[in-house]
Order: C-alpha cells, then sequence, then structure tokens
C-alpha cells in the first residue's frame, strides 16, 4: 500500500450505505452518537438504582437523642442470653442477635 499523508488521510472517503462519506463528518458523527448512548445508559442505570437516600421518609429525622440511662432499659437477646443496656435513644431499631430480635425489658432499680 502506499503511504497516505496528512492532507490526503482527512480526504480520505469511507463507503457507506448511500455512497461515500468523508471522515470529517464520521468521526464527530460518532462522537456524538458514543454521547448520546452514554448519556441513555446513565439515566437507565440512575432509574434503576432507585431514589435517592431520605426521599421517601415522611416524618423527620429525630435532632436529638434522649438520655434514657436512668430508666434502666434492657436490650435481651432470648437465644443467648446476651444483654444491652440502653443509655442514649433515638429512634428505636430493635437489633438482632442470634438471628432473633432481641426483647426490650425495662427493669426496676437494683438496690
Amino acid at each position: 500500500g502506499r503511504a497516505l499523508g496528512r492532507a490526503s488521510f482527512w480526504r480520505l472517503r469511507t463507503c457507506c450505505y448511500r455512497g461515500e462519506m468523508s471522515l470529517w463528518l464520521l468521526i464527530p458523527g460518532a462522537l456524538v452518537l458514543g454521547y448520546v448512548v452514554w448519556r441513555l445508559g446513565m439515566a437507565t442505570l440512575r432509574a434503576l438504582s432507585g431514589p435517592p437516600p431520605g426521599s421517601l421518609d415522611t416524618e423527620p429525622a429525630p435532632t436529638v437523642a434522649e438520655d434514657v440511662d436512668d430508666l434502666d432499659v434492657y436490650l435481651i437477646c432470648d437465644e443467648c442470653g446476651t444483654e444491652l443496656k440502653v443509655s442514649r435513644l433515638g429512634e428505636l431499631q430493635i437489633p438482632r442477635h442470634c438471628g432473633e430480635k432481641m426483647q426490650v425489658v425495662r427493669r426496676g432499680a437494683e438496690a
């Protein structure tokens, strides 16, 4: 093959379905098509990922945790007997231990 110079490279014509098209039209067209495919792919991934965190919350988040140290509140695992003393209470979410939810127990003051 013969070596193409820089000027003749841009005048190179490629064959398309309806005839020949200049390379200077093919490159920007490919870039635009690639950008459109990338934007559609990103929009699809965002739609599949779900709503942003916190957008479905109807209640405002608690601002300050309440001190419940004097109430003697414990979380107890029924399976193994592990006890956790609750000293500060925000939004209560019962933890799991040994695969089961722990029981909330309030004990009287021990003398």
